[in-house]
Order: structure tokens, then sequence, then C-alpha cells
């Protein structure tokens, strides 16, 4: 029988050949028998009781199909799904919660810087009002207060008119000062409160008492603090829109895809192989597409953010415009002094002051009584509790610089989102593809947004209502409007071409065959965040963590450097194929 089998080896060659084909077909009975590394990688995904013990031909599976043994069960791949989903957002929420504690930390920052020169300027009226106008300070700095807590409340976003505002503290001041500084025999505390006052407010206006120092300081003061409140409600809508992006919802066919390109591995015994790159980027932009349509208002609006920044900041505006209201009370109060004689002939012409009585008593608003006004300042009043102004100059821009260069790193980050989670992706070794193990992904890569996606090979998005199309909207008008309020921005340079250093790249939409896309994702800013450590890119465990520490977080593809010969299937492949050719050379 030797003979016929083995005629061209004698019985020590066939007996060395038989015992090679006995070991592989035991080595082939150990591994196949065994699911022991899906069960330990599965531990932190489902209940253990889904794992088989050993691997099962009749799995029925719906997202993991493949011929042969599985190590997977249909109640794996449901656990599978909740956990891509959970793994998925948890690390979009990684990274949309570090842009949210930049732009919250500057919007405090901001705030206090506004709120610090307020206060500084309104320390300065008031001195003045003491120091050059004792006789009417007193009562003057009711009216002073009140001024300037609408001028915060506008800064915070408050419905307030900053023009209106001041003219009403003119307003309110020319009666003190008709009767202190123009004609101090009068009896100011009873003109003060009676029809006469009224009188006087209403027709301020008209008659200009205070020169055009009261116009100046109030488009003055408008423009200056327009800026800072649009860069606060600016940052506003930036949380807004990371809101609205940490609870994007992931569709059938994102979920599909990724628990073929994270778990279907696991179902072959392969728990530590990589993903390809292009495959990686291909997945995830399919499943941001609706995300990446933020893109490019994402991109507008970083830049009209930069622009408020050095409009509000620009040769020191903000700080000029509110410490010139010193100035501008100053020399309107010496304007009225100066023309005493002119403005009481005309306020006893308009106002008979021969009988008491006023031909006009219609005021436009309110009386602010000094009696009933016993709120006290917002802000402390003695000019000497706060910085200097070089300390608060060189604050404000130093908050503005590093503010500047923070948001530079993520003007580009809707583009770039899929590739930050792809980052432990494998291009370089042996990698996972939708179908297996391969060398190399041969598939098209294809760019971000709706559109690129029809030529997506790994994720089928249809034309679905994205959960991000409001906050784009929202985005793209708060962008228009703003650009409308404040034209002169237009006119302004970009933060790259004012000495950042740094040049915005266009972010990637499509790729066409002549394009030679890259996975790399070439052609976009790499000024991003490293997530923080409550939220790693995928297959990343926080230093630290260990699966038995922390078993509620969301599963971890756990991945090396692309080896897959420990698996039992490379193994049986291998055995088999030699066991195949040495039955070839023993009959032929």
């Amino acid at each position: 029988m030797s003979r016929g089998i083995c005629p061209r080896v004698n019985s020590v060659g066939c007996f060395w050949i038989f015992s090679l084909l006995t070991f592989a077909v035991k080595v082939i009975d150990v591994d196949t028998y065994s699911c022991y590394e899906v069960r330990t990688a599965f531990q932190q995904v489902g209940p253990l009781n889904r794992v088989p013990e050993t691997p099962v031909t009749d799995a029925d599976l719906l997202f993991c199909k493949h011929q042969g043994p599985s190590c997977c069960t249909r109640k794996m791949e449901e656990s599978y799904q909740f956990a891509v989903k959970r793994e998925t957002l948890h690390n979009i929420q990684a990274y949309t919660h570090e842009i949210k504690h930049v732009i919250a930390f500057h919007v405090d920052a901001f705030q206090d810087m506004f709120q610090s020169l307020l206060s500084f300027s309104q320390g300065h009226l008031s001195s003045l009002l003491e120091g050059s106008f004792p006789s009417l300070s007193q009562q003057a700095l009711p009216h002073v207060n009140q001024l300037f807590s609408s001028l915060s409340l506008y800064l915070r976003g408050g419905n307030v008119s900053v023009e209106g505002e001041v003219h009403h503290f003119f307003n309110n001041l020319f009666p003190l000062a008709y009767t202190r500084l123009i004609n101090p025999g009068v009896e100011g505390s009873i003109m003060v409160g009676s029809k006469m006052g009224d009188c006087l407010r209403m027709i301020r206006p008209d008659i200009n008492p205070f020169g055009n120092h009261a116009v100046v300081m109030a488009q003055k003061l408008a423009g200056a603090l327009g800026v800072g409140r649009q860069l606060g409600l600016a940052l506003e809508e930036g949380l807004e829109v990371m809101n609205a992006t940490e609870y994007a919802r992931l569709s059938k066919e994102c979920v599909k895809s990724l628990v073929k390109m994270m778990y279907c591995s696991h179902c072959r015994g392969l728990t530590l192989i990589k993903p390809c790159g292009g495959y990686c980027l291909n997945v995830m932009r399919g499943c941001l597409a609706c995300v990446s349509e933020l893109d490019q208002p994402w991109r507008r609006y970083t830049r009209l953010v930069e622009k408020l920044t050095h409009a509000m900041a620009e040769q020191h505006s903000l700080e000029l415009a509110m410490l010139g209201v010193r100035g501008h009370v100053n020399d309107a109060l010496l304007y009225t002094e100066l023309h005493g004689p002119l403005i009481t002939a005309t306020v006893d012409k308009v106002c008979d002051l021969s009988t008491g009585e006023a031909t006009h008593m219609h005021p436009t608003r309110p009386e602010v009584k000094a009696s009933t006004l016993t709120l006290s300042s917002p802000f402390p009043s003695s000019p000497s509790s706060h910085p200097s102004l070089e300390e608060l100059q060189g604050q404000l821009g130093h908050l503005k610089r590093y503010f500047l260069n923070t948001l530079d790193r993520y003007k580009s980050f809707f583009g770039m989102l899929p590739e930050l989670l792809c980052e432990v992706a494998n291009d370089e070794s042996t990698c996972w593809s939708r179908d297996g193990v391969v060398k190399s992904y041969t598939g098209r890569v294809v760019g971000n947004g709706l559109y690129a996606q029809r030529n997506n090979p790994e994720v089928k998005v249809r034309n679905v209502e994205c959960a991000v199309a409001e906050a784009k909207e929202r985005l793209e008008n708060f962008n228009t409007d703003t650009e409308e309020m404040f034209p002169e921005l237009a006119e302004m340079e970009d933060w790259e071409e004012l000495g950042s250093g740094k040049r915005e790249e266009g972010s990637t939409t499509e790729c066409d065959d002549e394009d030679g896309c890259q996975a790399s994702g070439d052609g976009q800013d790499k000024h991003l965040p490293e997530p923080s450590s409550a939220g790693k890119p995928l297959g990343k465990h926080p230093e630290g963590d260990s699966p038995q520490e922390n078993p509620s977080k969301p599963p971890l593809v756990k991945m090396i450097g692309g080896s897959s010969s420990a698996s039992w299937t490379q193994c049986c492949s291998l055995a088999l194929l030699f066991a195949g050719l040495c039955l070839q050379w023993i009959l032929f």
C-alpha cells in the first residue's frame, strides 16, 4: 500500500508526512473549537452568555456573514450595534467637549473684561462729577449707575439700545445742569421733580444744551459696544452648534457599517486587527455626512469671530470708547455752562418759566427721581479699586491673542472629524477591510458632505433630514446677520493674513478620479485638539483604565500592529495549505 501511495519515497518519509498532517489536524481542532479571545473582548460589550464556547456554523448572522464557522451570534450582533453607537458618540463628544470648554471659557473671560472696563469707566465718571461738579454729583450718580447698568446688560446680550440709554442719561442730566450749573439760584429739588423737570428732559434733544457731545458719545459707545456684544452672541452660537453636534443621530446604515468595521473581525477570531485607514474614512464620512455639512458655515463663522475680535480690540477701540465717557460728559457740562444765558432764554420761552407751567408735557420716558433711586451701582464707585488702564489694556490684548490662536485650531473641525475618529486605523501593514484581511484598502476614498457620499462604497447615505440641519440653518443666518450688521468686517483681512502664520485650506468635498484622494485627508488643517481623557479615538483606552475597572464604559476595539498570525483562522489556513502541498507531492 505504501508503494502505491508513496512510489518515490520510502516508508520513513511517509511516516513524517503523515505525522505532519496529524499535527495540522490537531492544531485545527484546538483552535477551531475555542472562542476564548472573542469572549474576552466581548466582556465589555454585552453578557458573556451570548458568546458560544466554540465556533458555530449556523449562526444566521445579519451583518457579519462569512464562510466557515463563526464565534458570533445574532444576539452578539445586537450588542455590537449598541456598542458602536455608544462608542462613536462618546468619541465625538470627547472632541466637542474640548471646543465647548474653550468657547465657554472665553465667553466668561470676555464678559469679565467688559465688566472691568465698564467699572473702570464708571468710577472715572463718578470721580469727575464729585470733584469738578459737586453741586450736582449727588443727584447725578443714580443716573450714572443706571446708564452703566444698561450698558452692562447690553453687552450680555440684553435688548437694550445703547444710543437710547445715552440720550436718556443726558435727558436726566439736563435738569440738574440747568438748576445747579446754569441757574444755581433756582430751587432744584422742586424743579427736578416738577412738571418743569419733565419739560427740560423732553426738550433737551431739540435745544441741544450739551452741543454735539451727547451725540458723539452715543455713537462711539454704540459702535464699540456693538462689536463686543456681537462677539459674545457669536460665542454663545458656537456653543449651540457644538451641543447639536454632540447628539447627532447615527443612521441604521451607519451602525451596520460600524459593526462590520469594528466587530465583524471578532467573529473570525481576529480581535486585535486594525481597520484600514481608507476603509475607516469611508465609514466615518458616511456616518457623519450630515455633520460634515456644517464645515463651510463653521469656517465662515470662525472667520467672522476672528474679525469681530480684531474690530473690538484693534487700536484699543473698546477701551477708548468706554474710558471716553468721562471726557464727553465733562465737555458736555462745560458747554452748558458756557452757553448758559442762551439756554436759559430758550428754556424760558419753551417751558414758560414765568407761570411755572410747561407748554409741552409729554416726556417720552419716565423720570428717574433721585429720592427713589436707591439701587446701588453694579460696579465699585472708586477708581482706586480697579486695575490700572495699562493693566486692563494688556489683559485684553493678551486675551485677544490667546483666543485667536486657540480658535485657529478648530476652524476645520467638522471637515477633520472623520479623520480624528480614524486615528488608530492602519495603512502600513495588513489591515481589516469589509470582507476580510487585506494588505491595503483598494476602495475609493470619498470626500466629506452629503453630495460626496453618492460614491461611498461602504455606507449608503439616503436623502434624509439631517439632525443638525436646524443648527446649520441657524449658523448660516447668524453669519449673514452679522455681516449685514457690520459691513466693515468684509474689508478686514483674515486672521491668517494678519500674522497667525497659518493658512487655511479648503475642506474636502468630493474626490474626482484624477484627484488621487488620500486616506490621510491631505489638504485639511491639522491644528485640532486632542480629546480629553474622558474619551479617546476608536480602539484606545484612556491611560490607567482597564476593562475591569470601568465595566460601564463603551467597548473598545483592542488592536495591535496589524499581525493576525496568532488567530486560529490563519493557522488553519496555513496548515491546510501545507497539507495539500504534501499530498500533491506524494500522489504526483
